[in-house]
């Protein structure tokens, strides 16, 4: 199981809530950051994502863990919309975690013997193809997370035989079930991304940083994307994502823009694109620069730091020549 995202040096955290129950991928990704769960970090289980970030919000926990991106199935817009509209919280970091799906049931049960197949919708559509071509007459249904569709197969009376879960390998583990299937997600190299959130602080810029907004338009009339896109496009600032949702507070047809922008707010490039931002549209709402498990764009934005620094002091030299009105000598 590959992860990448481990970081050192950031504040001690002493209880982190995360999307349980114990054994879903959430927890097997923040148990590779020795960091975060030491053994003097208490590890809380939520039942949901929006439970995690309340419980932040609330001061319950010091910082939540929860998904927030698939590589089959794109941003995971609950986790997303969450952060944008519904929690004043900051990203800390963000994880990447290779993600294994395995059926798994009740020892004895045999695949031929499966009616009813538990797991979250994002594992679920993860699996489509391979639900279609082995269990085209299974009925799916939706748990709160892969760990808790492994817990009702194993403890649920109203599960019964024939039941099984989408989960991690983990899960069978901890629930003393049999793995009929590994591997069972439609596409090799299945990733999730997951972040850490807390109700302030931003860390310190590392090179690999990430910057994540809300862009209002001031105005739904044409070319609003295009004068939120040149903003970046000018200072050649790569966008990992760009992500159209709903307002929330409109009607239909009102929409904001979730961006993430590859860089740190402590770049002079990435801020001086925020102030252009702020001043241009109809609001900006920041949610983190952290540092990215990503290192795709580092040195584009590295070249651009420095062809920035050039121009800046160019245009310094220039202003710096300018005569003060009192200093003028006369032409006569």
């Amino acid at each position: 199981m590959n992860v990448a995202g481990q970081v050192t040096g950031d504040p001690t955290y002493s209880r982190i809530g995360f999307l349980g129950p114990f054994g879903t991928f959430t927890e097997q990704a923040l148990r590779t950051q020795n960091d975060l769960a030491g053994p003097r970090t208490e590890l809380l289980p939520y039942r949901s994502v929006p439970d995690v970030l309340d419980a932040v919000t609330a001061g319950d926990v010091d910082a939540g863990f929860v998904p927030i991106e698939n590589s089959i199935e794109g941003m995971i817009n609950f986790t997303l919309d969450a952060l944008a509209f519904d929690h004043e919280l900051v990203i800390q970091r963000d994880v990447v975690l290779d993600v294994e799906h395995c059926l798994m049931a009740r020892a004895g049960t045999k695949i031929a013997d499966v009616h009813t197949v538990y797991s979250i919708p994002v594992a679920t559509a993860q699996c489509h193809r391979y639900l279609r071509e082995h269990l085209g007459s299974a009925e799916v249904w939706a748990a709160n997370s892969t760990a808790e569709a492994a817990r009702i197969v194993a403890e649920d009376p109203g599960a019964g035989p024939g039941s099984a879960a989408i989960a991690p390998r983990a899960a069978a583990e901890r629930y003393g079930l049999e793995i009929l299937q590994a591997g069972i997600e439609d596409q090799v190299g299945n990733q999730t991304r997951f972040v850490l959130v807390t109700r302030n602080g931003v860390p310190a810029p590392t090179g690999h940083d990430r910057t994540a907004l809300v862009i209002y338009q001031r105005a739904d009339e044409p070319g609003s994307l295009i004068s939120i896109l040149q903003e970046f496009a000018a200072r050649r600032i790569n966008l990992s994502n760009l992500i159209s949702r709903p307002t929330k507070d409109g009607g239909l047809g009102e929409y904001c823009f979730i961006v993430f922008a590859e860089g740190h707010i402590d770049d002079d490039l990435l801020a001086d694109a925020l102030r252009a931002l702020h001043t241009k549209q109809g609001g900006v709402k920041f949610f983190g620069s952290y540092p990215t498990a990503d290192a795709a764009g580092v040195a584009v934005r590295e070249h651009a730091d420095a062809r920035w620094r050039e121009a800046d002091d160019w245009v310094a030299h220039l202003r710096a020549q300018i005569i003060a009105p009192n200093t003028m000598t006369s032409l006569d």
